[in-house]
């Protein structure tokens, strides 16, 4: 009994510190996002959006802590509709953990509940940072923020509770290993809805239909975020395997680190190629976002496919994302940074994707998923924004969008230096 004492000793402190590591890892990618919005918005706008960056994550935090992580994982006779509760419970007790017998000790897979937390906290602010860039350049500060209250304690945990609650999604036979849909589709759900509310940036769009680049500041900032987020995926797809501490699930630990990086990497060649096709250049920001689209991909199911099929995966998420962006401009839908068809319209091929490589999904489930979580983010975050906007506006002025939010929400610029951009459009 002492030496299988020691095993489950080993085993919970293992798999508690693989989960820790791994929520650090994508506590990092709050960093990239930062970085990538940051780089891919004008100069003007640049320290704005890094204060929506870390304070969208503190408030996803604590929302997560008082309700969010309660409404998630609580207890609750009904597949639908969640229950409710606040803060955290204790953590395990050592002693019962290890009185259990081998065959209650759930396979190996007992670890800390505040590991548990923490992991799943990380992933809700990840949602709500795909909403920032999509509003970019134009939305009030505070209005962005109040919205970022009722997503991370409400919208988002309750169509979580859904699939990873064990909710009817689960029930149906919905596979989303590590959140194409209950985290990026999520998220450009609310962004959408932001968006068609808010209305594009001055002089995105003319009157005769043009459609106006407006470039980025800094393409190396833009190009380090893409790459924190590149290595911050590893943990958020790597811990969504939850245990490492036996042969098996090491091997599939593994296999999903591998994958997920033959998916991005696949769809950093294929936008690059689709681009050249199109524009006649190697248009950067395209590859950048081939990257990430490549990582969303495989998200849906990172463990079952074969390296190459991995790599298929991420390039035709990297082919979906240039003519997503391309689509959503002649739409006259204003995203800075592409986030919409990022993380929404690859979400969207990643979760169709799962029944190709796993024999356990179902295209029928899959859509059922794509169109419970699309129909409550989108509906419930346009209600949301609409009532934000009621209360205190959600967009800056004319004049305050000319001079740079930066100005007009946070009183400096990132770039004070730079003579003569206020007010430059630069």
């Amino acid at each position: 009994m002492e030496a299988l004492n020691g095993i489950k000793d080993l085993s919970y402190a293992l798999d508690t510190f693989y989960f820790l590591i791994t929520g650090a890892l994508v506590m990092w990618m709050a960093a990239g996002f930062a970085m990538l919005e940051a780089g891919l918005v004008r100069s003007k706008n640049t320290a704005e959006i890094l204060t929506k960056n870390i304070v969208l994550y503190a408030i996803a935090c604590i929302m997560y802590m008082v309700v969010g992580y309660n409404i998630m994982y609580g207890d609750s006779s009904s597949g639908v509709i969640p229950s409710l509760g606040f803060f955290l419970g204790a953590d395990n007790d050592p002693a019962e953990v290890l009185k259990q017998g081998m065959d209650g000790w759930y396979d190996g897979s007992y670890y800390s509940n505040a590991a548990d937390f923490f992991f799943q906290m990380v992933f809700v602010a990840t949602a709500m940072s795909i909403v920032s860039g999509a509003v970019a350049e134009r939305m009030k500060l505070w209005a962005f923020l109040a919205f970022a209250v009722v997503m991370t304690s409400v919208i988002y945990p309750v169509q979580g509770f859904w699939k990873w609650g064990g909710g009817f999604l689960d029930q149906a036979g919905f596979l989303d290993f590590a959140g194409s849909g209950v985290v990026h589709l999520c998220g450009a759900s609310a962004a959408l809805a932001g968006v068609l509310l808010l209305g594009a940036r001055k002089g995105k769009y003319g009157p005769n239909g043009e459609i106006n680049a407006i470039p980025g500041a800094n393409m190396p900032m833009a190009t380090l975020g893409t790459f924190i987020l590149w290595l911050g995926w590893f943990g958020f797809n790597g811990g969504s395997e939850l245990i490492v501490s036996n042969v098996g699930e090491a091997n599939a630990v593994a296999a999903v680190f591998v994958n997920t990086n033959m998916a991005a990497a696949g769809g950093v060649v294929a936008a690059l190629i689709t681009a050249r096709m199109l524009f006649g250049k190697a248009d950067l920001t395209m590859a950048l976002n081939g990257a990430l689209a490549g990582l969303v991909a495989i998200t849906a199911e990172p463990l079952t496919p074969t390296a190459g099929w991995a790599t298929l995966i991420g390039a035709i998420g990297g082919v979906i994302v240039v003519f997503s962006i391309i689509t959503l401009d002649k739409l006259k839908i204003d995203d800075p940074v592409g986030a919409i068809s990022v993380h929404g319209v690859v979400g969207l091929w990643g979760l169709l994707a799962v029944p190709i490589t796993n024999a356990d999904g179902s295209i029928g489930a899959q859509l059922l998923g794509i169109v419970s979580i699309f129909a409550w983010t989108f509906v419930t975050s346009l209600l949301v924004w609409m009532a934000i906007k009621a209360v205190m506006g959600i967009r800056v002025s004319e004049e305050e969008e000319f001079e740079g939010v930066d100005l007009a929400e946070c009183g400096l610029e990132a770039y004070p230096e730079f003579v003569g951009s206020r007010g430059s459009g630069k």
